[in-house]
């Protein structure tokens, strides 16, 4: 059942196609992903906010409904646009991202005048910097089509990784992120593999990269904004939202027991994260 669910497209301002869905009924949030999965991971926190708003969840550049490939010359800019792009066509003001998704929505809600409210899960920001030389290598393994290497590596520079994987050689987290891949490619449904996800994990490095140093910056946010995240995520991504609870001036931070990283997704927790976006989104 598709629940009301329409696909639609709009131009950005480069004249690049981006897909969303639509759904719902009500003022408008647009969900913005992160890296390595595409509109179907937010499938069932759509649909539980649809029977209060109108959501919009945006596909990102080179998945699903959005098929075109990232350029070269791709920054953070654009993905913002790509957001001003549906908000104008969707007449959405509220944003949600997760993770690298959060750091374009809160980019999109210090540099654009149409959002009203935004709230994110944990977006990474680094105290000791990212790991640029880790995102070098990585980028080097995506040239190479190491998509074992190529998962291992995302997760690991990211800092999410699980401690096991983090710590085996890597030619073990090679291959058990190949066997990885393999079971996942097997999967039946409409979701992208992340075996065709894992080269545009780069453009979510290189956002990230951007505004890395530069949390400071979110102080200029003068709307509500909500602050979540989950105790069993890693320690620096909870870090980092404490810090833009003391950096935003109308910030709120929510906790949630439990939960990790994938909070917002199906695999995670969205019903909870749901019932705290509903909370806040409604008038």
């Amino acid at each position: 059942m598709d629940h009301g669910i329409v696909t639609e497209h709009v131009a950005s301002r480069d004249g690049t196609s981006i897909g969303y869905l639509r759904q719902g009924a009500g003022p408008g949030i647009v969900l913005v992903q992160g890296a390595m999965a595409d509109v179907h991971a937010y499938r069932e926190l759509a649909l539980a906010l649809s029977a209060s708003f109108t959501v919009i969840t945006a596909e990102r550049r080179g998945r699903g409904i959005s098929p075109r490939p990232y350029t070269a010359d791709h920054t953070i800019a654009r993905d913002v646009e790509d957001l001003d792009a549906i908000m104008a066509a969707t007449g959405a003001t509220k944003l949600f991202g997760l993770s690298s998704g959060a750091v374009i929505a809160l980019e999109a809600t210090r540099t654009l005048p149409n959002v009203e409210q935004l709230a994110v899960y944990e977006s990474p920001f680094y105290r000791d910097g990212i790991d640029r030389d880790g995102i070098g290598r990585l980028n080097a393994e995506i040239e190479r089509g190491q998509s074992g290497a190529v998962l291992i590596d995302a997760l690991v520079v990211a800092g999410t990784a699980p401690a096991l994987m983090a710590r085996a050689p890597r030619l073990v987290a090679r291959a058990l992120g190949r066997v990885v891949l393999a079971v996942q490619s097997r999967r039946r449904g409409p979701a992208s593999s992340l075996r065709d996800l894992l080269p545009g994990v780069r453009y979510d490095f290189r956002a990230v990269a951007e505004r890395d140093g530069r949390i400071q910056e979110y102080a200029s946010i003068d709307r509500p904004v909500l602050l979540l995240s989950g105790t069993a995520s890693p320690a620096f991504l909870r870090t980092a939202i404490r810090d833009l609870d003391g950096i935003i001036p109308d910030a709120r931070h929510v906790e949630f027991d439990g939960l990790g990283h994938d909070g917002p997704w199906n695999s995670g927790g969205p019903a909870q994260i749901s019932a705290a976006l509903h909370a806040f989104f409604t008038p």
